[in-house]
């Protein structure tokens, strides 16, 4: 892309946290500019999905959880960040995606090792109109087997529900359904946007219009770390 550099190498002021509504396209862009800066995008959505298909204990603590729509125990979710940061390919920095999503949890957060230098982190605020995330939300589609995701508008399937992976029936998680989805983006507003104050005045806080095509909002991304770092 023109203007941004291909090849930043990541060092240890490379911690970057992703915030932003569900449906905002925060994790496609944490994990594009995780591949850019060479340095690993942590998700909690990802590492408790893989537990959940894998049959782990954990993922038989949180599937109920997640099924119906609701909070995994913070404490959980603190012992599963620490031991991820503590390992070595965090050495040079991460990205966090979908953690802390509370102020409880930030502030958990910074009594982590490895986790408590929050003027160094770059805290990127993705904004998404809120019809926007209803359409985007409830177009979700599932594969219970191998947990490959699709979209009934931007990402569908080549066989009408259908999953082109194992060729299982697709189906819509009971909270991305709409009545779900309100109800999501309504704790979003309680629970996660008090964040966006409590960042904007301890670390490098950048809101980013995340109702663009997808290399539009990561050329923002990626100009905006190369211009602080």
């Amino acid at each position: 892309m023109a203007g941004v550099s291909p090849d930043l190498r990541p060092d240890p002021r490379t911690r970057v946290i992703f915030l932003g509504p569900p449906g905002a396209g925060k994790g496609t862009q944490a994990a594009r500019l995780a591949g850019h800066l060479r340095v690993p995008r942590i998700s909690t959505g990802d590492m408790l999905r893989d537990a959940i298909a894998q049959g782990t204990r954990l993922g038989r603590q949180v599937a109920p959880l997640i099924e119906k729509g609701g909070l995994v125990p913070d404490e959980l979710l603190f012992g599963i960040i620490q031991e991820r940061i503590l390992m070595p390919d965090c050495a040079g920095g991460y990205i966090l995606d979908g953690f802390p999503r509370t102020l409880r949890q930030a502030e958990g957060f910074e009594t982590m090792k490895g986790g408590d230098r929050p003027a160094e982190l770059g805290v990127f605020d993705v904004e998404v109109p809120r019809d926007e995330l209803l359409r985007r939300l409830s177009g979700r589609r599932w594969c219970p087997r191998c947990q490959a995701t699709y979209h009934v508008y931007n990402n569908p399937p080549r066989n009408d529900s259908l999953c082109d992976r194992d060729g299982a029936s697709l189906i819509q998680r009971e909270d991305d359904k709409e009545t779900a989805v309100a109800r999501r983006l309504a704790e979003y507003a309680e629970r996660t946007a008090p964040l966006i104050d409590y960042y904007r005045s301890r670390s490098r806080f950048f809101g980013i219009d995340g109702c663009r095509p997808v290399d539009s909002v990561f050329g923002d991304l990626a100009r905006i770390l190369e211009e602080v770092r």
